[in-house]
């Protein structure tokens, strides 16, 4: 029997997107929130500084390097984190203490070019009965500044994560640096404080909205192909797109600004049904029925719920909250449209026209993005 030539270039096509979508799926870890920024208070006198830097501890006792990590389940050492994780506040705050010495070689405190020695004087460990959320540890460190006025500039190496630097009592202008790469914060002055203009601020925050979807977001992702493997027609992406973008901008603002609360172990299982959802509906129909949008809506607003969940992390001046907020729902959108515009040109610009386009590209694909959303909801209620 001769196999024919047009089934072979069919399943050859079938092969190369599901081998797409399996190397993204590996690739990038299924939640985009496990490793948050700590956020460092800075506050300075004539004579001394102290930083109270609220953590997530674990990781740095079980001395994870963090730089580049999306998710501690990634980490050789990921098993003591986990223990580290069970354990009663005053045992994990006596745990931290006994590490500090190693923990503290990371971080650096400079007046001018002078190193500042800083000491570790408390620690209070927040009580999180889940253990599969974060959990807030507080240190504060205190250190005798030279009788030379210069400013003041802190900040870690990257093995211990993304770091934000605020001057305390700044006001609603005040300077809120996050810091990646080991990078020092911009020089805080002992008389008056460090501001951070509102432009420079929203330019910013463009960046972190981008990356919060690429490439840290495979959830988002894989909702956004799975609008996208509707169908190829413009009217039905952008009707799907806007709706999504309305809804979860409303989330985001209300949420950020602490009207709403929804406990990530409920959001996070929900996105991960969203996706099931819009995948399976795309195998039965090529067209947007009259209930996709409300639906979509639905779904807006629980990633909404999730992308705030991680600008809350950033602690946003209240002056600077409006263009941060901004910022960061325009760098969402940015990555959005960059997932259609990188799937267009993997797929729809060289398929979308056939007749088999469906059959052999968008159902098969759409089959791949639910089983994949129905394994993290899983995950995320019973695993």
């Amino acid at each position: 029997m001769i196999f024919p030539l047009k089934n072979l270039s069919y399943m050859l096509v079938q092969l190369a997107v599901m081998s797409m979508l399996a190397v993204i799926t590996i690739a990038l870890p299924s939640t985009a929130h496990e490793i948050r920024p700590a956020i460092a208070d800075v506050t300075l006198t004539d004579t001394t500084v102290e930083l109270s830097i609220r953590l997530t501890a674990e990781p740095l006792i079980a001395g994870i390097d963090l730089e580049g990590l999306e998710d501690t389940d990634e980490a050789p050492e990921a098993e003591q984190h986990d223990t580290l994780r069970a354990l009663p506040p005053t045992e994990l705050s006596a745990r931290l203490q006994q590490a500090w010495p190693d923990i503290a070689k990371n971080l650096s405190v400079m007046a001018g070019e002078t190193p500042v020695a800083v000491e570790l004087t408390s620690v209070e460990v927040a009580d999180q009965p889940n253990v599969e959320l974060p959990r807030d540890t507080t240190v504060v460190l205190t250190g005798a500044l030279p009788a030379d006025g210069s400013d003041v500039r802190a900040g870690w190496r990257a093995a211990n994560g993304p770091l934000i630097v605020r001057q305390a009592g700044g006001g609603d202008e005040a300077y809120a640096g996050y810091l990646e790469g080991g990078a020092l914060s911009a020089p805080l002055p002992r008389a008056g404080v460090a501001t951070e203009s509102a432009v420079s601020v929203f330019i910013r925050y463009i960046g972190v909205g981008f990356d919060h979807i690429i490439p840290k977001g495979l959830d988002h992702i894989l909702f956004v192909l799975g609008l996208f493997f509707l169908s190829l027609h413009l009217r039905p992406l952008i009707t799907q797109v806007t709706v999504f973008t309305v809804a979860h901008t409303i989330t985001l603002a209300l949420a950020s600004l602490g009207y709403v609360s929804v406990n990530p172990a409920i959001v996070e299982p929900l996105i991960a049904a969203s996706i099931v959802y819009v995948a399976v509906e795309n195998i039965f129909t090529s067209r947007v029925t009259w209930w996709r949008p409300i639906v979509i809506f639905a779904f807006g607003l629980l990633h909404g719920m999730g992308f705030a969940s991680v600008l809350s992390d950033f602690g946003l001046a209240p002056g600077r909250f409006v263009a941060g907020l901004i910022g960061f729902n325009v760098g969402v959108e940015v990555g959005q449209l960059t997932v259609i515009a990188l799937a267009f040109l993997a797929v729809g610009l060289w398929f979308g026209k056939k007749s088999w386009y469906r059959a052999c590209i968008a159902i098969p694909a759409s089959v791949f993005i639910a089983i994949i959303g129905a394994y993290w909801a899983i995950e995320r209620v019973f695993l």
